[in-house]
């Protein structure tokens, strides 16, 4: 069965981090409707939403992705490069030990979720402003041993590698090629989005069919022929707050239950 994380928006979004955007008004009954939504489309997608218990003194908590890269073997614990999440990702670490071992990440590592594509064994992580050497390294001495590579990636003109190139399978990405070089994904396939809808890079892909944001038409016409299903959603809130569809859950196939958390190494 796939789990699809997720966790309540906090009422003090409208204070969330921002490095690129200016501040906009964020209507926080809206962002609630709108993760509703969200969530009640991955359940009719056939996932099984649980959530992390809510956070409401952290404005970010609802973009619960940065916490945790989660791959079939193990979960590994991020520590979020902005020290206002630091405090995030006990809970999310909690509620992985369901279905994961967890490894906790350490200083110096800084890591978000969102910097981290994975494409079967492949893993590719963004270097940006979140995420450091130190928590690429990490990432590696955490999942290698389970055969995964990984690999840093350079990327311009956007927060986190999750919002210019995601995984629509485990051969091929969809990107924008001129806020990422597409040879530093050698082994792999890509659609290339059309420009000025670079935003619709950000997907996910919920037992075969593609969640994107909605008002990216050319996108959404260019996955689905392909052949692929695909359904589109509002963020319009989220996306004030630098948040992206991926960004709101954590997608992961159920497994054993797993013993706990592990200090990295």
């Amino acid at each position: 069965m796939l789990i699809a994380i997720t966790r309540p928006v906090s009422p003090t979004i409208t204070e969330c981090e921002l490095t690129l955007l200016q501040r906009e008004p964020i209507d926080v009954a809206l962002a609630e409707q709108q993760h509703a939504a969200y969530e009640t489309l991955l359940e009719l997608l056939g996932a099984k939403v649980v959530r992390v218990e809510a956070a409401p003194d952290f404005p970010d908590a609802v973009f619960v992705e940065d916490c945790a890269v989660v791959v079939n073997e193990v979960a590994v614990i991020t520590r979020p490069g902005t020290r206002s999440r630091l405090g995030e990702v006990a809970e999310v670490a909690r509620c992985l030990a369901q279905y994961r071992d967890c490894i906790l990440m350490e200083e110096p590592a800084t890591l978000d979720g969102g910097d981290v594509v994975i494409a079967g064994k492949a893993v590719y992580v963004g270097r940006s402003a979140r995420t450091n050497d130190a928590g690429i390294e990490q990432l590696r001495g955490a999942v290698g041993r389970f055969g995964y590579t990984v690999a840093p990636v350079e990327f311009s003109g956007a927060l986190h590698l999750k919002s210019v190139c995601t995984a629509i399978d485990d051969e091929t990405l969809l990107l924008d090629p001129r806020r990422v070089d597409v040879t530093q994904f050698p082994e792999l396939e890509y659609l290339a989005v059309p420009p000025g809808e670079w935003p619709a890079t950000n997907v996910i892909s919920v037992n075969g069919t593609i969640v994107m944001a909605d008002g990216n038409p050319q996108t959404q016409a260019l996955l689905a022929s392909t052949g692929r299903a695909v359904r589109s959603i509002d963020i319009s809130e989220f996306s004030k707050a630098e948040g992206a569809v991926s960004c709101k859950s954590i997608l992961l196939r159920a497994q054993e239950a797993g013993r706990g958390a592990e200090e990295g190494e």
